[in-house]
């Protein structure tokens, strides 16, 4: 059987199965949630987005992730009854609560936290140990040295020991880019694993300069792939870095290097590799974002699998992908080290016969700890344990970050930046990562750092215009409905504070935002400025101290926070849209 012939066959499996390529269409009981009878010759572990957690925590799922046009009803843009329908998860279960939001603040009660790396350690090692030696895999789709406080004073070297620790593979990349080029390098160098990505080249003046670049004929700063024999198996693991990294993050840390999403250069490459090589599969390492990977899987040829990160969409099934040469998997594995995902292949005479998947949940609960990995955790932590653990105030509200507008944790910081700064509007970026905090328990300095730390920290509090201010909505409103995925660079709507508007993200670029008003109702005029806080500039270095600093001061003059009222946009033209559940404006 060829590659097109299994691919066909592949698309019958899945529309009998639910769940392409695995015989089961619902999720086992909680008592067998780990239990996955090995399949096949190999087994590929993925992980992504874990944004630098350590140890265990709660991740509430998004109740708002609007898909439209060809994206309307589909996977990643179903949440809540919709996302549990779809997959055919139970609702109140243990992976209801998972994979949703539903009841969240309740069942993180019930079924405790997720991730951790002691525990992410301990099912790693037993999935592989279900394998033959040489038959598994662990890749890590990047984001992994960012998004704590402990990863941003060691630069990411906390998180490079730890994935040496877990036993990484191969990995990919994108806020690891928010370091130094220099000490991005210097963590390659100390990692035991590979760092693939095709898509990132040396500058025509870095090329011209001579710079240091692993192919300095193409360019390419990084090994494009990697040949690894699995299950005595070929599979080349292509590596595909976030494509806006010098847009979405400051370029002035990676100046030599340039990215983009590259189609042209990737089916090249696979064409090269097919040619080359005898492979029996070819796996694309992605952090595109969902949207972007089922794009790219329509219009390349010659993938196998994609294996996506970025978008934090936590996928319970994976999406069959029809292109010219057959049909493509394509997954998200979630974020902050809640999933881990398990490609399990069988292969044929001449390439992937059938597969198996499944995206575990890591209930650290239901996990031992692995001693190891948590005397390593336990050790990179004690220089700052005191600080880490400072109490700052108690909330009497759920604090998350996720969705594609405010969330409650997002408005905390907008608070703090008006309060502190005496400004009538607070603007933060729309970032997915960030740890969720349940009613009655302290926010710590810890959980604040794990909202707000990056390398570009600083804040500002500057006069706007109200035409600047709309054009930075609209800016990013752009970035996020854009009808073609090839123009979205992930993350969400900037997150105001002390701003209400109107949203249509079915109109037209230019013309999604109107009806602006300060929170009493008055008009605001485009001619009119504004005093206005924000933080994470892009551009040039902001004069204010880091956003964290401005957090901390302002719980510690408060000691609680109460209901949060969220600045939240009224929406237009999303009637019906299974991505949308439980939403409310300002009243």
């Amino acid at each position: 059987m060829d590659r097109r012939e299994f691919m066909h066959v592949l698309a019958m499996a899945g529309a009998v199965a639910g769940v392409s390529g695995c015989a089961a269409g619902r999720y086992p009981g909680q008592q067998d949630i780990y239990r996955m009878k090995p399949f096949g010759q190999a087994r590929l572990l993925h992980f992504t987005d874990c944004h630098a957690q350590l140890l265990p925590v709660y991740f509430r799922e998004p109740n708002v992730n609007l898909g439209f046009g060809t994206a309307f009803a589909q996977p990643p843009h179903l949440v809540g009854d919709a996302l549990l329908q779809y997959a055919g998860i139970a609702p109140g279960t243990r992976q209801a609560h998972a994979f949703s939001y539903l009841d969240f603040s309740e069942s993180a009660r019930r079924y405790g936290k997720v991730g951790g790396f002691s525990h992410l350690r301990t099912l790693v090692n037993r999935l592989r140990s279900e394998v033959s030696a040489g038959s598994s895999l662990l890749l890590d789709g990047g984001d992994t040295w960012q998004g704590s406080g402990t990863a941003y004073w060691t630069r990411g070297q906390d998180m490079v020991g730890a994935c040496n620790l877990l036993g990484v593979d191969v990995m990919t990349g994108h806020w690891e880019f928010t370091y130094q080029d220099t000490e991005v390098v210097a963590n390659i160098e100390a990692s035991g694993s590979d760092f693939v990505a095709q898509n990132i080249l040396l500058t025509e003046d870095a090329m011209f300069e001579d710079a240091a670049a692993f192919d300095e004929d193409s360019g390419h700063v990084f090994p494009p792939y990697v040949l690894r024999e699995v299950g005595g198996k070929l599979v080349a693991i292509i590596g595909q870095a976030f494509p806006y990294t010098p847009i979405a993050n400051p370029s002035r840390f990676m100046p030599d290097w340039t990215f983009g999403i590259r189609a042209g250069e990737l089916q090249a490459l696979i064409e090269e590799i097919r040619g080359k090589h005898a492979v029996n599969a070819v796996v694309l390492l992605s952090h595109n974002g969902m949207d972007v990977d089922l794009k790219l899987a329509g219009v390349v040829t010659g993938l196998d699998a994609i294996l996506g990160g970025h978008t934090h969409d936590g996928m319970p099934k994976p999406v069959i992908v029809s292109n010219a040469g057959g049909k493509t998997i394509v997954t998200n594995a979630g974020s902050n080290g809640k999933f881990l995902a398990v490609l399990d292949i069988e292969f044929g005479d001449t390439g992937i016969r059938d597969f198996r998947y499944q995206l575990l949940p890591v209930f650290s609960n239901l996990l031992e700890a692995d001693a190891e990995m948590e005397a390593y955790i336990n050790g990179v932590r004690s220089p700052w344990l005191e600080k880490l653990q400072e109490p700052l105030a108690t909330t009497e509200d759920l604090l998350y970050r996720r969705g594609n507008f405010n969330g409650t944790f997002d408005q905390v910081i907008c608070d703090a930046q008006r309060a502190v700064g005496d400004a009538q509007i607070a603007l933060s970026p729309g970032f997915r990562w960030g740890t969720t905090v349940l009613p009655g328990e302290s926010v710590t300095m810890e959980r604040v750092l794990d909202q707000t730390c990056i390398t570009y920290p600083e804040t500002y509090v500057r006069e706007m215009t109200g035409e600047r201010i709309k054009l930075i909505l609209e800016d990013v409103a752009d970035n996020l409905f854009n009808p073609d995925p090839f123009y979205q660079q992930g993350g969400d709507m900037v997150r105001v504070g002390g701003l209400d508007y109107v949203c249509e993200p079915l109109a037209p670029a230019g013309q999604r935002i109107s009806a602006m008003t300060l929170e009493g109702g008055t008009l605001v005029e485009a001619g009119k400025t504004y005093k206005v806080a924000g933080w994470a500039t892009v551009g040039s270095k902001a004069p204010g101290p880091p956003i964290w600093d401005v957090v901390a001061e302002y719980l510690r003059d408060r000691k609680t926070i109460g209901a949060t009222r969220l600045n939240t946009p009224v929406l237009k033209g999303v009637e019906k849209n299974p991505g949308l559940a439980d939403y409310e404006v300002p009243g």
